[in-house]
């Protein structure tokens, strides 16, 4: 039986911003103090009422903490554990970093849903993103009678899913798939100059950006490099961010990544939450 006085932090496997505080887990010592949970957003289990009703934003993490408040996003998640960790904590950057890493201009979650061209789309459209939207929207379709108290949440997420489903159907209107390409393209390029310019003048030569040991920023750095170099074919193993060469017009991954990756790669939290792949 799980013991009362343990935190749960709701993750998915599959998900970007949970695995910023799952790798929190392990590298600041909570295993003995965090359940961590499964939430399944492919089956759209974060749009069935109870859920919305524990976070409106329909979103993970959600950390629940006996006897406080939950926390609902990932950066008061991360706080809280920094501020708690039974093991020492790197230092913050002091900077606007985190904030930079969660601009829409450079959003993750965008990126897995792109298309710069129609060999793209139609790629994605026999993988994880066409089955991410339609399996989303039939959720949204099936929940949203049974509460009418939420209506409006679900009538304004069935319609911005919606859209994502027109993008990706066989019928969608050239105009529409056109928009779409031109804000994927400005997405990686935005992504491109984030990777060259912004991640190393933040980096340290060695090391985490809090030291010797993970910070705030790093938890937030390492899920998004993450899940962008799964985009551009990489595997979790210790040379897997090279791949991200092949969305930087040429250039070389910048040393102080390739050093930084490897650090991560080789700890246990990074065994454990990418144990399955990257994502």
């Amino acid at each position: 039986m799980v013991s009362s006085d343990k935190k749960t932090l709701y993750v998915f496997s599959g998900a970007i911003w949970p695995s910023a505080p799952w790798l929190a887990v392990t590298a600041l010592g909570y295993d003995d103090q965090v359940n961590v949970e499964q939430v399944n957003l492919i089956e759209g289990a974060n749009f069935a009422p109870d859920f919305v009703r524990k976070n409106p934003a329909a979103t993970i993490p959600i950390l629940i903490i006996p006897g406080e408040d939950k926390l609902t996003d990932t950066t008061s998640v991360i706080k809280y554990m920094i501020a708690n960790a039974p093991k020492p904590a790197g230092k913050s950057s002091g900077t606007d970093f985190v904030a930079r890493i969660h601009e829409d201009a450079v959003d993750p979650n965008f990126a897995l849903l792109s298309a710069r061209n129609d060999q793209e789309l139609a790629a994605k459209n026999g993988g994880i993103p066409r089955l991410f939207i339609r399996s989303r929207q039939a959720a949204l379709l099936k929940y949203a009678p049974t509460a009418p108290d939420l209506k409006s949440f679900y009538d304004a997420k069935i319609a911005a899913n919606g859209y994502l489903d027109l993008v990706y159907s066989a019928g969608v209107p050239e105009e529409v798939k056109q928009n779409w390409f031109a804000k994927s393209n400005a997405a990686w390029e935005a992504i491109r100059a984030f990777i060259l310019n912004d991640i190393p003048a933040v980096l340290p030569d060695s090391g985490y950006i809090g030291g010797e040991n993970p910070g705030e920023d790093d938890f937030h750095l390492a899920a998004w490099l993450a899940r962008i170099a799964l985009l551009t074919g990489a595997t979790p193993k210790e040379d897997g961010v090279l791949n991200l060469k092949n969305e930087l017009g040429g250039a070389e991954v910048p040393e102080k990544i390739v050093n930084y990756w490897k650090l991560w790669s080789a700890t246990p939290a990074w065994a454990i939450v990418y144990k399955d792949g990257l994502h």
